[in-house]
């Protein structure tokens, strides 16, 4: 991902709305760790965006960088636990497949043995 596609994606990221696109996320969130321009870019964005929401709601910390710091973490979790999540739906896909084989093995030897096949 380039500085400016990154760039780009600061004001979605800070509204939540990558969180559709995993893939996106996680390119911007590697971005932005090896990027120390682009992660400046964000604590501005990040503080002007959360610091005006806070001032309208009258509520909020005055640890804006700390809350993006915890916001960036919990993106992190999140797309680990859909690589997780992943991870476990190959491998039952994998022991239904494997299942479903020893099946069909099993039966064709039931018929072999019964001199239907």
């Amino acid at each position: 991902m380039t500085c400016k596609e990154a760039e780009s994606l600061v004001i979605p990221y800070i509204r939540h709305e990558l969180d559709r696109d995993d893939q996106v996320m996680e390119e911007f969130l590697d971005h932005i760790d090896s990027c120390e321009n682009c992660r400046e870019e964000l604590e501005i964005y990040y503080t002007v965006e959360v610091g005006i929401r806070q001032l309208d709601n009258d509520t909020g910390s005055y640890n804006i960088k700390g809350d993006m710091e915890e916001d960036l973490l919990a993106s992190r979790q999140k797309l680990y636990g859909i690589h997780l999540l992943d991870v476990a739906r190959y491998s039952v896909d994998t022991l239904i497949t494997i299942s479903l084989v020893v099946m069909v093995v099993l039966q064709a030897r039931l018929w072999w043995q019964y001199g239907i096949f």
